[in-house]
């Protein structure tokens, strides 16, 4: 079978992609899987690589020879090497491994094509072949009633701390690590191999069980890609949610940025779970932010807070109302919108996209707000990020009130707007008003979000 004609059309997904490139290459060398580039030694790699293309050239100058044979051409004078180059030169180069066409065997170095390291070490696809698989992927999960979910690991699934970064009040912390004998019932584990403390986030797996039902799922972390194996043997230790597809800092092609580019998904059908908005400047219609998840008092530090993490208060999120709870009520929502059989069977027509969008600007829908001094009157009101948060919500913002303002949303009481409110019967509420409807994906109870009679003028 040719990886080329073959495997790439019918691979439904980067696991089937892996597993065939394994299977096509197979040497007799110790060539080793792309999860061991750790421990292989880079000669015998660059052998088993050769080998293995000189084997795939090998058997396409037999399969020409062949083809002249059967067409009764003259093949007399074709010499192994002509055969070689013509073939060469009819092959539209789909990918490469080691810089060399893994379906002619000959070398670019160019660099061309986009890197899929996290599927198969020193592999790199060209964009029409990735087009290629991302069709026919999307094609089996549609039929499937499936989409895509791209994970975030640290502050979105889980929270880790470095070994000497664990202070006194957390020390407790040490004797009450979970066993690796049964990773699936632990949340609390110790990594003495990488130095590192993980804390699942409460739910989680309940989470990655039910997620799955609905989605193929990736690990997309900023992390090493050590690290991010180590997490996913913690959150999937049966191999069952992610197998080969999880992607790390080295797989990314820009610079501090996540992009779907090295996803074998459309962006049409992705939706992304990230507690940093701004690694994801390209796919912003695509992202669902989460709330941080911060249990250990070095995260706390790391983000600027002044108050005691989790670890330090000896509690946690609560499973049944937590972040992950939450964001999985609203992936089910999502899920059951696209697949509507009201809106009929053609779901390639339709963009996961519009449908997040749809049920995001539902949530404050029918409000009217307006802002007083929460942002400097230097800056464009319409530009600050709170701003956007409530149109995105479905909220209507204004610069002054009228009576058709329901809302004030302000840090002081004293303000002129925010005593209007008051005098009126309007809400006045507190900017975290905004940011819990945000995170929570419904409007929360405005008493909930008082605002403090301090610093009136």
């Amino acid at each position: 079978m040719s990886v080329a004609t073959d495997s790439l059309v019918s691979s439904s997904s980067s696991d089937d992609f892996a597993a065939l490139l394994d299977a096509e290459l197979d040497s007799d060398s110790s060539d080793g899987s792309p999860d061991q580039d750790c421990s292989d030694d880079e000669d015998n790699n660059a052998e088993g690589a050769s080998a293995s293309i000189l084997r795939i050239k090998r058997r396409k100058v037999l399969e020409m020879d062949t083809r002249v044979e059967v067409q009764g051409s003259n093949s007399n004078g074709f010499t192994e090497k002509a055969i070689e180059e013509a073939t060469t030169d009819s092959c539209t180069h789909p990918g490469f491994l080691r810089d060399m066409c893994i379906c002619c065997g000959k070398r670019m170095d160019d660099g061309a094509g986009v890197a899929f390291g996290y599927i198969h070490k020193d592999l790199r696809l060209g964009s029409d072949e990735v087009s290629r698989l991302r069709d026919a992927d999307v094609r089996t999960l549609l039929r499937n009633k499936k989409l895509y979910l791209v994970l975030d690991l640290d502050h979105t699934l889980l929270n880790s701390t470095r070994l000497e970064d664990i202070n006194s009040e957390e020390d407790y912390l040490k004797s009450q690590t979970d066993s690796f004998e049964d990773i699936s019932k632990g949340s609390l584990f110790r990594l003495d191999k990488i130095r590192m403390m993980t804390k699942l986030r409460p739910y989680v797996r309940t989470f990655l069980q039910e997620a799955s039902n609905m989605f193929e799922m990736y690990i997309y972390t900023m992390g090493e890609r050590a690290y991010a194996i180590e997490m996913a043997k913690l959150l999937d230790p049966g191999n069952v949610y992610f197998n080969s597809r999880v992607i790390s800092k080295a797989d990314c092609t820009r610079r501090h940025q996540k992009g779907l580019d090295v996803v074998l998904g459309k962006d049409s059908a992705v939706l992304i779970l990230d507690d940093t908005e701004a690694v994801w400047q390209r796919h912003k219609d695509n992202l669902i932010l989460m709330e941080r998840y911060h249990y250990f008092s070095s995260s706390c530090r790391q983000f600027g807070f002044n108050c005691k993490s989790l670890s330090e208060l000896k509690g946690d999120e609560n499973e049944a109302d937590g972040a992950l709870a939450t964001v999985l009520g609203v992936l089910k929502k999502i899920h059951s919108n696209f697949f509507n059989p009201e809106h009929g069977d053609d779901f390639a027509a339709r963009d996961v996209r519009q449908v997040l969008r749809k049920i995001r600007n539902e949530i404050l829908r029918g409000c009217k707000i307006v802002f007083s001094r929460v942002f400097s009157t230097e800056s464009q009101a319409e530009n600050h990020h709170l701003w956007k948060m409530a149109e995105q919500l479905g909220a209507t913002c204004a610069v002054e009130v009228d009576s058709s303002v329901t809302h004030v949303v302000s840090e002081y009481a004293g303000t002129e707007k925010s005593r209007w409110a008051v005098q009126n019967g309007n809400f006045l509420v507190h900017p975290k008003w905004l940011e819990a409807a945000n995170y929570l994906w419904s409007k929360k109870p405005e008493q909930q979000f008082p605002v403090e009679l301090t610093k009136s003028k």
